[in-house]
């Protein structure tokens, strides 16, 4: 599993129907996309949710880095981004731990993102081991998230370049995730379409 998402920041005064428009004509052409497990098409809106920015930000679980290449590469579709809104930073990172919630047969309407840092001091015993151990812990939060009643799909993943930790959760029952579920995500999003047509595929629980 391998979990990509780039950042369309938009003008304060941007009209989000546009994004919205675009959604509604286009989400559904990966649908059927071999090799991807979902794409998320999500997006924030200045003043919503204490978001600072309007932003499009679409966020994807991949079973097939192939595939993944195909897309931003290959003609897959990133160049309709690329040729729309010039090219974005496409973040990255290798997949931890994925969890079914009770929520998955629902249409996911919120999402909820953490990022953080992983500590530079994070083996205090010296034995290399610090890492691990931090990774058990959270994906052992993870799980617990994960059933969380409304709870669609929770992703773990690490970026070992700029060490760092994401957190992606779906949510379908509220359009707002509940914040005592997720107090600490960073941020929040509003999801206009789910493309999922390997969700099936995606591992149940850590990755190895």
């Amino acid at each position: 599993m391998y979990a990509k998402q780039y950042e369309i920041t938009l003008p304060a005064d941007y009209d989000m129907q546009i994004i919205r428009k675009r959604v509604a004509e286009g989400g559904h052409v990966l649908d059927d996309r071999a090799g991807l497990g979902l794409k998320a098409y999500v997006i924030r809106e200045r003043g919503t949710d204490g978001s600072p920015v309007n932003q499009y930000a679409p966020f994807y679980l991949w079973n097939d880095t192939g595939a993944m290449a195909r897309f931003l590469v290959g003609g897959g579709g990133f160049q309709n981004i690329v040729r729309d809104f010039g090219r974005p930073v496409a973040r990255h990172w290798t997949g931890i731990a994925c969890h079914a919630g009770p929520a998955r047969t629902a249409p996911p309407r919120a999402a909820s993102r953490r990022l953080t840092a992983v500590p530079c001091d994070a083996d205090p015993d010296r034995t290399g081991l610090g890492l691990t151990a931090l990774i058990e812990r959270e994906a052992e939060q993870l799980r617990q998230l994960a059933r969380h009643d409304g709870v669609h799909t929770a992703a773990l993943a690490v970026d070992p370049h700029h060490w760092q930790l994401l957190r992606f959760v779906l949510w379908a029952e509220t359009a707002t995730p509940p914040t005592d579920a997720d107090a600490d995500a960073t941020e929040r999003y509003e999801v206009l379409h789910l493309s999922a047509p390997g969700l099936a595929d995606l591992p149940e629980g850590r990755s190895w």
